[in-house]
């Protein structure tokens, strides 16, 4: 079916009032049978032209309404649907063209049809004589230790079949993006390389819990020093730190420590690390140690399950 001589809707097989997701949808799985780089048939590419081009009117709304209204040969002229094929509504060479991005080597690729075209000189009235497309970009998980995150620095990965350096910023975080130009997929037609996009992804760690910046790590105390108040020791992630329980801390009290989580970079700024109070009881108590906490029994009003 040529475009230049039949309907644009029936080039994409969508009725009239087909709305534009209908279009889109179309397009793309009409798009993926005849793409050049996965058929080799006769006719394909002239095919995936057509439809690239039916496409690039009927996804904008303003050049759908001038066809609707004029076609695809007659119009107002320059501000209309005129010129014939390749020329509608200012349909001109170095326009985006909405055209196939796929999801090269099983990555995770954003949508599918944008801005992979560069046309060559194609003008008003004229073919599409040739064109260059760039590679799509690749999508990869790259984990790290939470220590490798906290440090970032350079590091060596193989991707393909080939090794890729990749500068880790210092602070890391969970879901972070770093994206390597030119190290995705290769163009097509002299086309430029996609990009690699890194995501990065914190193995779990057996003393922190990372939300974003910062960490969370449980604080043992014993239940004098929840009640009496102490300063006990907090594992970071460089060493150790001290920490004041205050005098009446119960379970799940949060003690900041600030800017000891994880580093800030130019994305950033840097974590806290929250020491969460954790009350441990003696599973085994000695004589004395008995004797003690009967005499708190006996003496003692406080009650836990009373509503304060």
């Amino acid at each position: 079916m040529s475009v230049a001589s039949e309907d644009y809707y029936e080039a994409l097989g969508v009725p009239r009032d087909a709305s534009a997701e209908d279009i889109r949808r179309a397009y793309r799985a009409l798009a993926r049978q005849y793409h050049p780089d996965i058929n080799k048939e006769p006719g394909a590419e002239d095919r995936f032209k057509e439809l690239s081009e039916a496409y690039e009117v009927l996804r904008d709304p303003e050049k759908r309404a001038r066809y609707d209204r004029f076609g695809a040969r007659s119009g107002p002229g320059p501000g209309g649907a005129g010129g014939g094929r390749g020329g509608f509504g200012g349909f001109d060479g170095g326009e985006d063209l909405g055209g196939v991005s796929f999801d090269v080597g099983g990555g995770d690729f954003s949508d599918l049809f944008d801005q992979l075209f560069s046309r060559r000189g194609a003008r008003r009235g004229s073919s599409f004589e040739g064109f260059s497309m760039r590679g799509g970009d690749l999508e990869a998980v790259l984990d790290l230790a939470l220590s490798e995150a906290a440090a970032g620095g350079r590091r060596w990965l193989s991707i393909d079949r080939r090794s890729v350096e990749v500068d880790i910023p210092r602070g890391a975080r969970d879901g972070q993006l770093i994206r390597i130009p030119g190290q995705g997929a290769p163009g097509t037609g002299g086309g430029p390389p996609g990009d690699l996009i890194l995501r990065i992804r914190l193995r779990p760690h057996p003393n922190f819990r990372v939300e974003g910046g910062d960490l969370y790590t449980d604080l043992p105390v014993a239940p004098w020093e929840a009640a009496l108040g102490a300063e006990v020791p907090v594992a970071t992630l460089d060493g150790t730190a001290r920490v004041k329980v205050p005098v009446g801390s119960s379970c799940g009290r949060r003690l900041r420590l600030r800017g000891q989580g994880l580093p800030g970079n130019a994305q950033a700024p840097p974590g806290d690390l929250y020491a969460v109070v954790t009350i441990q009881v003696p599973k085994r108590l000695t004589k004395r140690e008995r004797e003690l906490f009967q005499q708190l029994a006996n003496h003692s009003k406080f009650d836990p399950r009373k509503r304060r």
